[in-house]
């Protein structure tokens, strides 16, 4: 039983670098992606639930959560071993985002430095939820950057932790909290208190993974003619003055790994937030629009070494812990 638990744990290492593998060379299908179909089926069950209620939020939260969360980890207790790396490939590249990440992102970098500002405009709601009406390149540029740095946290650095740790159920059980985040966790009338559990648990199992990834980005900082340095610095100076707990981390490190000045007034159908200042460098160009694609998949390659090492890691931990 020993042996074939820790023949698990390699196969479930394996499983996460092939998953990132595949999520760059399988592309994610236009209709029909299961990410979706969780998000429509969510959309159901808040129908049936919503009630501007914390507990009822709870409720929602739990009753979308767990099943999912649960059909990994029959998925992975179902699976011989062999079968394990298979698994975890496929739950892997189902909710990692980093490669569709990257397309949106150099996509918008095409359209700025075309000067096409209406295309990069409209391209804009695809990465983040802000007004992109009469956005200029330097707003348009540090709206992609900001987004570019949380979503690699998101979509595929904390995706890849909780796999390290709890295999198929770590990583759909994370991409469902993720999820509801984004559908009911924003700051609005109808979601302030119906959407604070989903909220809240985002945050809390994003804690970790939004640090390492600004860890990583410090770290890459030199791929993206950047300084480690002053990554490391930007990070610790202004890492808690975003409102957000974890996206202020990835944003203070990107921007000190590009040299650049995040932050500032954003707006969000109708509503306007005044975000802090976020690093020491210029205004962003479309330029660094680019940069900022190389170093989130240089993040990519360094979550997945380290998930992959964390899992492994794991047989290491049990060993020691039977002898």
């Amino acid at each position: 039983m020993r042996k074939k638990r820790r023949t698990a744990r390699r196969a479930r290492a394996l499983g996460l670098l092939a998953g990132v593998a595949l999520d760059r060379l399988v592309a994610d299908p236009e209709r029909g992606h299961p990410v979706a179909l969780f998000g429509t089926a969510a959309a159901r069950l808040e129908r049936l639930l919503y009630a501007p209620d914390r507990t009822r939020g709870a409720v929602f939260a739990a009753a979308a959560v767990a099943p999912v969360a649960a059909l990994g980890a029959l998925a992975d207790a179902r699976a011989a071993t062999g079968r394990t790396l298979a698994a975890t490939a496929v739950a892997t590249w189902t909710v990692v985002g980093g490669a569709m990440l990257e397309r949106e992102a150099a996509g918008l970098a095409d359209a700025l430095e075309a000067g096409d500002l209406a295309e990069a405009r409209r391209r804009l709601p695809r990465l983040c939820g802000r007004d992109p009406a009469g956005l200029d390149e330097e707003a348009l540029a540090r709206a992609v950057i900001e987004s570019v740095a949380e979503n690699t946290a998101d979509a595929v650095v904390a995706p890849l932790v909780w796999g390290a740790l709890l295999g198929s159920a770590g990583l759909l059980g994370y991409r469902a909290v993720n999820t509801l985040d984004a559908m009911v966790g924003h700051r609005s009338v109808r979601y302030a208190r119906f959407g604070w559990a989903a909220a809240r648990l985002d945050d809390i199992a994003t804690w970790a993974p939004a640090r390492l990834t600004a860890l990583l980005a410090a770290a890459a900082a030199p791929a993206v003619g950047g300084d480690a340095r002053r990554a490391w610095q930007s990070w610790l100076r202004y890492g808690n003055r975003h409102p957000s707990p974890n996206s202020g981390q990835c944003e203070s490190a990107f921007a000190g790994a590009l040299g650049v000045r995040l932050g500032g007034r954003n707006v969000y159908g109708g509503r306007v937030e005044e975000r802090p200042r976020i690093g020491d460098g210029r205004p962003p160009r479309a330029a660094d629009v680019r940069r900022a694609v190389r170093l989130s998949r240089a993040v990519t390659v360094g979550a997945a070494l380290v998930a992959a090492a964390a899992a492994r890691g794991l047989d290491a931990v049990d060993r020691a812990a039977r002898r």
